[in-house]
Order: structure tokens, then C-alpha cells, then sequence
């Protein structure tokens, strides 16, 4: 057993947390572009879009993330490529993002009412032009919320990136909980690392959904 002060567990797991961070980052803005591509490709009905886009969200929303993660750490090995667990854990989890996020904002594209879109067509404008000067800023004030949501459940799904090796947050408290024996300072210490992390996302969406109705 190693003697670890309450200093040395709070910084530790600090500097595993920038991991966390890093990670979520790359899983959300990566996911966010991907998402935002297929969701382009769907309202521009690109042959084929609707189809591969149903398929990406039926794969990525009906299995489970930590079996993503796997797949994405031992099967590319099999195919070939030597990857790292950050790699494969920002890979597995960038496709997971784009599927939720993709979703998210077609149902806030499908919410704007039908009249609006005919009207853009009536106004003999491209579906760019569409997107930009009528339908895109409204469906962007009703994404706003969901999205900021849903990136709380990206930075609570880094956590499972533990299981193939990579050292974020979790991962470090399962390291130093070995070392010292001490579960609970440790992992109360982490689960207060989350909710620091978490809590100003959360409570950030819920004020942009309280202005949205105060809008509407």
C-alpha cells in the first residue's frame, strides 16, 4: 500500500481529468461535424443519405457504448491497425456522438412548422439558403438545449473509455484506489470531479430551455 496524501489523490486525479476533458472535446466536436454532415446529407436527400443515415443511428443508438468501444480497440487491431487507446476510445466515441447528435437536430429541423419550409421554396431560394436565412436559425434555438444535454452524457461516457486502458479520470481513481486502498476518498473524489464537470453543462441547458419558452 502507497501513502497517499489527500493532496496527492485530488492532484493526480486532476491531471487525469484533463484527459477527460480532451476526450469529451474530441468526441463532441468531432461527433458534432460528423453529425452535422450526415444530417446535411439527409435534408439534401442525397441518394442513399436517408438510408446510410438511418443505418449509422439504428448501429450507434442500439448498441451499447462500452461494446463500441471495444470494437473500435480490438477490431481495428484485427484488421491491421495498430491503434492506441485514445485513438480508438475518441473514435468509438466520436461515431456514438454523431449518431445522438445527428438525431437531436433532425427533430429540430422536422419540428419547424411545414409553412415555413414552403415558404422558403415559394421564395425560389436553395436549400443552402434555406437552411441559413429561415429554417436554420429557428431550428438552432431549439437544438441549443438538447445539445448542450446531451454533451453532459459525453463527458459521463469518457468514463467507459477505462476499460480498454485509457487513463482519464476513472481509470486514474481505479489506479490510485489500488495503490492506497482507500475506495471511498478516491472515488468520492472522482464522482466530485464529474459533477464539477457536469453541473455547469447541466445547469447551462437548463437555462437556455427556461429562455427558449420564455421566447416562445
Amino acid at each position: 500500500m502507497v501513502d497517499f496524501s489527500l493532496w496527492d489523490i485530488l492532484r493526480n486525479l486532476l491531471l487525469a481529468a484533463r484527459w477527460t476533458v480532451a476526450l469529451s472535446l474530441v468526441a463532441f466536436v468531432g461527433g458534432a461535424l460528423l453529425g452535422g454532415a450526415l444530417l446535411l446529407a439527409r435534408l439534401a436527400r442525397w441518394p442513399g443519405a436517408a438510408t446510410f443515415g438511418a443505418v449509422h443511428v439504428a448501429l450507434f443508438q442500439g448498441t451499447p457504448l462500452l461494446m463500441q468501444l471495444f470494437l473500435a480497440y480490438f477490431g481495428l487491431a484485427l484488421l491491421g491497425w495498430n491503434v492506441s487507446a485514445w485513438m480508438a476510445a475518441s473514435v468509438a466515441l466520436t461515431l456514438y456522438s454523431s449518431a445522438y447528435l445527428s438525431e437531436i437536430w433532425r427533430g429540430c429541423f422536422m419540428a419547424i412548422p411545414r409553412g415555413q419550409w414552403e415558404a422558403a421554396d415559394s421564395l425560389a431560394l436553395s436549400l443552402g439558403e434555406q437552411l441559413r436565412h429561415v429554417i436554420g436559425p429557428q431550428a438552432l434555438r431549439l437544438a441549443i438545449a438538447p445539445t448542450v444535454g446531451f454533451a453532459v452524457q459525453v463527458v459521463k461516457g469518457t468514463a467507459l473509455a477505462s476499460v480498454i486502458g485509457f487513463v482519464e479520470l476513472t481509470k486514474a481513481g481505479s489506479m490510485i484506489t489500488n495503490a492506497t486502498f482507500r475506495p471511498f476518498t478516491v472515488y468520492a473524489c472522482v464522482a466530485l470531479m464529474y459533477f464539477a464537470l457536469c453541473f455547469p453543462l447541466s445547469w447551462w441547458s437548463r437555462v437556455l430551455e427556461r429562455k427558449l419558452q420564455r421566447v416562445h
